[in-house]
């Protein structure tokens, strides 16, 4: 198949957004994952695996654990969700996007064992086993795999993790994983397999039982087993003292905005120490955490005035963001440009992203069959006291965030990934 036909034909399985819209047709079901990847020759054994689960985080730590990779040598694949601008986006080799020849392969591939599954597969799952696929035709030295949601029941859990990385734990998909931070603990916690080393970026004690309970070879915990000692702002990003469990760094610059990402990336320095046995040269840490990109999240796409593009989809990740977007320094004023997706707390997270400092809240909806209506996040917005206006599409509310600025304003771009990837595209070419 052409690109286009492999992509017509994946949009005809049921994705993610019908998944979560209806609950009754997300029953998770392991056994046609793994069905799948067996008719494809179980790809995703062919190569060492490093998975990656979180609250927040993992897309950023997967992608500084493949730099890390990448500079002790390795021929690497990742595997992310969701996209901001191309589906392309989510495999990876070697840090560089799959084109679409290659894609359309894969997807061919997938396709053609469709006919012999019992029950039809869902999008993430073709996506994920082409991924597989792709990567153990390469072959990769190895594959950093990002989950979807969760972690137990994940389309990616046919994985056997040589590391298993948990970033964190909060209260997001909880229609999934469950009401308390104990349930969500529980789910990501069933990534760990027994001959995994797992790396616990998450410090709450009450949460590390659940992971113990797991039984992995090795179990290395933030603020126990390793910690980033020292966290300064910098010019383009941090500067971090990290202390593991096999080395100290010191002075590492991550050209990556915000104070959370020090953790990320110390939970990648872990990782790749734990998958090699052995600390990792500081020139080569260096290398990759100068090297590594974490598009959307933090990112700045344009200055007078400074746009800045953020996609916290949760209460946490809008409370993180608030406080990072102050190293930025001092602005005129604060334009927010939000948009959300159905069954977020509107008013919460406006709340967590400090909206009565904005001058203005352009509300928008993200470009999703799920998309929370632009007139409930004006609602809450007015009620902070902010001056609000709605549009109809990403590319309108980014006109009127535009319109309204100053050269010494800053305009955010948050409230969803959807949100921030279709903002992406609207600016590109003209404020980079």
């Amino acid at each position: 198949m052409e690109l286009g036909d492999a992509l017509e034909w994946l949009d005809a399985h049921q994705d993610l957004e019908r998944m979560l819209a209806d609950r009754a047709a997300a029953t998770p079901d392991p056994g046609r994952m793994r069905r799948l990847v067996h008719l494809l020759g179980d790809p995703q054994s062919a190569l060492p695996v490093l998975h990656v689960t979180g609250t927040n985080g993992k897309t950023s730590t997967a992608r500084a654990l493949t730099q890390l990779l990448m500079a002790k040598g390795l021929s690497v694949g990742t595997f992310t969700s969701p996209h901001l601008e191309r589906i392309n986006e989510r495999i990876c080799a070697n840090g560089e996007a799959i084109g679409d020849d290659d894609l359309a392969d894969a997807l061919s591939g997938v396709a053609s064992v469709e006919p012999l599954m019992e029950v039809r597969p869902t999008w993430f799952e073709i996506l994920a086993s082409a991924a597989f696929r792709t990567f153990a035709d390469l072959p990769v030295d190895a594959a950093v795999v990002e989950v979807g949601i969760g972690g137990r029941w994940d389309a990616t859990n046919v994985v056997d993790a040589t590391v298993a990385v948990v970033t964190n734990v909060g209260l997001d998909h909880g229609e999934f994983l469950g009401p308390t931070r104990a349930d969500v603990a529980a789910e990501k916690a069933g990534i760990v397999k027994p001959n995994s080393t797992l790396v616990l970026g998450e410090t709450d004690p009450e949460l590390y039982p659940i992971f113990e309970r797991e039984s992995p070879a090795q179990l290395w915990w933030a603020g126990r087993d390793y910690a980033v000692e020292s966290n300064e702002l910098a010019v383009g990003g941090r500067l971090l003292d990290l202390r593991t469990p096999m080395g100290h760094y010191d002075e590492v610059f991550l050209g990556l905005n915000g104070r959370h990402q020090g953790s990320n990336f110390a939970d990648a320095v872990v990782s790749a120490e734990a998958f090699f046995g052995a600390p990792i040269e500081p020139d080569l840490v260096a290398t990759a955490a100068a090297s590594v990109r974490s598009p959307g999240r933090l990112e700045v796409v344009g200055r007078r005035p400074l746009i800045v593009l953020d996609g916290a989809k949760n209460l946490e990740g809008a409370r993180t963001a608030a406080v990072a977007l102050d190293d930025f320094g001092p602005v005129t004023s604060r334009i927010l440009v939000v948009g959300m997706l159905a069954g977020k707390d509107a008013a919460g997270m406006l709340e967590a992203l400090d909206g009565a400092k904005a001058r203005l809240v352009v509300a928008c909806p993200p470009p999703s069959p799920r998309a929370q209506p632009s007139a409930v996040v004006a609602a809450a917005a007015a009620a902070l006291g902010c001056a609000t206006a709605e549009a109809e599409s990403v590319p309108e509310a980014i006109e009127i965030a535009l319109a309204a600025a100053g050269v010494d304003d800053l305009i955010v771009v948050t409230g969803s990934l959807y949100v921030v990837g279709a903002a992406r595209t609207a600016l590109a070419g003209r404020l980079r």
